[in-house]
């Protein structure tokens, strides 16, 4: 198999794989075409109980993040995926066709353990099978399939909101979920283990065909690099995950994590559609904006993919956050100066600053996140560390939908005003405390960010 043959295997590996992270983005978004229905069929308030019926995939997402690590290191990578695809597929008709409202909350919970399983094992798994100069890439690949599959959310709402309307229309914006599931389920048939992960079960001839067919020119030398490793792991394997000599790679994860939900994303995601609604736009229109916002998520994110090896992760999140500082004093400041009354101008300001808002975040924080969090873990953690960044995402995730509705209610000025002065933290964070992680080996990264006792074992940790 020639050098071109075995990049497209990459890619093609890499990409239905990254199917979990459409799923994750459909997932996520289609809820955002529903709540006005699901207020009503299921008599909710506008505030506290709507909140928690959207919070309640999110909170499926925590312990999908939390648990996904064991099977991931237990039974394999690839195998775990297979459950993940079950997983929406089975979401996605109960969503459509519940009984009542409580088995609507456990539809969409499961769903939410998809999510946060899915947002554990595809990135990691394309890490373990990428070469370090296009790992920032292929990894970004999940990014992109999540802004895809969000936007694809979006354009299917708007699609059956416009030629099927009526009662059951929320049903069908669920359900349509089911296709994709079933499509990611098969496709996996066309993708292998991880090599690093058949190496730690000392299946190192297998191992080595798949190095070789992803196109690695010095497979005895990676083979050793990631026996090395986890020679190191197993040397330090008495130490806990929270444990100081790890308090540098979790901080880093805890922060990009936490940063990523305080920029409010999920809360825009989520309730987009009554976003534009508190701006003054009318239903179909708040749809159609949400397409758009759908649309330039999409764009920025194949921009990223694109510089993501070349500029690097550091300026990549600078860029984002600029951004997402014009952006939401922007719209802090409608809210707070139309309040109730927003006419053409102040709608027209707030379409332009969250498409501003979706830029930045899809270039900067959206992008960098899950390659971030696959790269600084060594072997031994990273499956537990990919499911620790995760936890924290989702926690955040669950607590910024939850809220939202209850102080948008009071002012929509006052959440998009605290989202800001977390970018301000955020901003710096990137300058001065983010390392640069492009074009570095797994395993050198690992002596990078755990110096040199970790290369042989840090025997002080280990008694």
């Amino acid at each position: 198999m020639n050098k071109k043959s075995n990049t497209v295997y990459l890619i093609l590996c890499s990409v239905v794989t990254a199917l979990g992270g459409f799923l994750f983005g459909f997932d996520t978004a289609v809820i955002s075409g529903t709540t006005d229905a699901l207020t009503r069929v299921f008599q909710l308030s506008n505030g506290f109980w709507l909140g928690f019926t959207v919070a309640a995939a999110l909170i499926g997402t925590i312990l999908g993040a939390i648990i996904a690590g064991r099977p991931a290191d237990r039974y394999g990578r690839h195998k775990s995926l297979y459950a993940v695809a079950i997983i929406y597929f089975i979401s996605a008709i109960g969503s459509a066709w519940p009984f009542d409202w409580y088995s609507f909350l456990f539809f969409r919970f499961i769903g939410g353990v998809g999510v946060g399983a899915s947002s554990v094992i595809a990135p990691m798994y394309i890490a373990e099978i990428s070469p370090a100069h296009l790992r920032g890439r292929l990894v970004a690949i999940m990014q992109f399939n999540v802004i895809f599959g969000i936007t694809m959310a979006y354009l299917s709402n708007y699609g059956i909101d416009l030629l099927a309307p009526g009662e059951d229309a929320w049903r069908w914006m669920f359900a349509v979920e089911a296709v994709p599931a079933a499509l990611f389920f098969f496709l996996l048939f066309l993708t292998p283990e991880s090599p690093r992960w058949l190496v730690a079960q000392n299946r190192i001839s297998e191992a080595a065909a798949l190095i070789t067919r992803f196109g690695s020119e010095s497979v005895d030398a990676e083979i050793a690099a990631i026996q090395g490793s986890l020679k190191t792991d197993r040397e330090n394997q008495s130490v806990p995950f929270f444990h100081k000599s790890n308090r540098k790679v979790i901080l880093l994860a805890l922060a990009i994590a936490a940063f990523n939900q305080l920029s409010g994303i999920n809360a825009v995601l989520y309730y987009a559609p009554s976003i534009f609604k508190m701006a003054g736009y009318d239903q179909n229109a708040a749809f159609l904006s949400s397409v758009i916002i759908g649309s330039v998520m999409t764009v920025f994110t194949m921009l990223a993919l694109l510089v993501m090896d070349s500029l690097g992760r550091k300026k990549i999140m600078l860029v984002g956050t600029f951004g997402y500082l014009i952006s939401l004093a922007t719209i802090a400041f409608c809210f707070y100066y139309y309040g109730q009354n927003f006419d053409k101008t102040g709608g027209a300001v707030v379409l332009i600053s969250l498409i501003v808002y979706i830029a930045a975040h899809a270039f900067g924080q959206g992008s960098v996140i899950w390659v971030f969090i696959s790269e600084i873990f060594p072997n031994r953690l990273r499956a537990r560390g990919q499911a620790f960044g995760s936890f924290v995402h989702w926690v955040g995730a669950a607590t910024i939908s939850w809220t939202f509705p209850v102080i948008a209610n009071a002012s929509g000025g006052h959440a998009f005003a605290f989202y800001f002065l977390m970018m301000l933290l955020q901003l710096v964070w990137v300058v001065w405390i983010m390392p640069e992680t492009k074009n570095v080996s797994l395993e050198d990264l690992q002596k990078k960010l755990y110096g040199k006792s970790q290369e042989g074992g840090d025997k002080r940790h280990s008694a």
